[in-house]
């Protein structure tokens, strides 16, 4: 199996725009280094909002050079880009989008969900692009809950949705452009499970809900646990009942070089980044 390296246990908040309050659980800063290829994992709400008249979220903004999925569990979300892309996610569906050589793309409350309110939650994940693809053309993937697989453990333990990658010969629709398992996790208190993660990937188990014990540790919400890349697979118990997502993937192990909402691989294609994005190169949203 593989061991345990770290806990994080120290979460920022801080909103995103005025429909997202978030905390950052994986940061680029201090983890990207070692749990390539996921660079940045935001954990939004849960939190209540009123019905209201005018969608709360974030304006058109900026990406290049890697993917950001977004996974609802209560909510709905409503997503435009300069790609030609749209759609409404609700609980249970994911957005998978490749922001690539780069898209101006706006994400906000559902117009029926601001009209009637109610709880949002979500967490948004950022995956790295190989240096190779960093430049390929933008793409999105609207996964519905019903195209996901779930699969129930033994024991009526709870059940696992795998998003992308592989788990029990049960594969995810989404298109990754390097091996990786995103997977959705609901586990009982009181059950054990394992999971497998390849010789040589790295791997992190996010506790979003409950809690878990893992070598002994215990883990509560919003508390990331980080393995090495020595062995095979992970385990882990609920101590309450838990919602968490078991992210490993083949690190890419090529230079970051980051700012606001660019990851690029050199500092010159960062500027250039910025450049283009000044330019108008990235487009319009009306």
């Amino acid at each position: 199996m593989k061991q345990l390296r770290e806990v994080s246990r120290q979460a920022s908040g801080h909103w995103v725009g005025d429909g997202f309050p978030v905390r950052q659980l994986v940061s680029i800063e201090r983890d990207a280094a070692s749990t390539s290829p996921f660079l940045m994992l935001d954990h939004a709400g849960p939190r209540e909002f009123p019905p209201a008249q005018t969608p709360r979220g974030v304006g058109a903004h900026p990406h290049r050079g890697f993917e950001t999925v977004t996974i609802v569990y209560h909510g709905e979300v409503e997503h435009r880009d300069t790609a030609g892309n749209s759609g409404v996610i609700g609980p249970g569906d994911v957005q998978w989008m490749t922001a690539a050589s780069g898209v101006l793309h706006d994400e906000f409350h559902s117009r029926s969900f601001t009209a009637r309110g109610g709880v949002m939650e979500m967490a948004q994940l950022w995956v790295n692009l190989p240096a190779r693809h960093k430049m390929d053309a933008p793409r999105y993937q609207g996964l519905t809950t019903a195209q996901i697989p779930s699969i129930e453990l033994a024991q009526h333990a709870g059940q696992v949705r795998v998003i992308a990658g592989e788990y029990q010969g049960m594969k995810g629709p989404a298109q990754t452009f390097s091996p990786m398992n995103v997977l959705d996790l609901r586990l009982k208190a009181g059950h054990a499970a394992t999971f497998d993660a390849p010789e040589g990937w790295n791997a992190m188990l996010v506790v979003l809900h409950g809690a878990v014990e893992v070598e002994g540790q215990k883990l509560a919400a919003e508390e990331v646990a980080h393995y090495g890349r020595e062995g095979k697979g992970l385990a882990l118990k609920a101590v309450e009942d838990t919602t968490a997502l078991i992210l490993s993937g083949q690190p890419l192990d090529e230079p970051i070089a980051h700012y606001g909402p660019f990851v690029m691989n050199t500092q010159q294609e960062l500027k250039q980044a910025f450049a283009d994005y000044n330019s108008g190169r990235f487009g319009h949203l009306a």
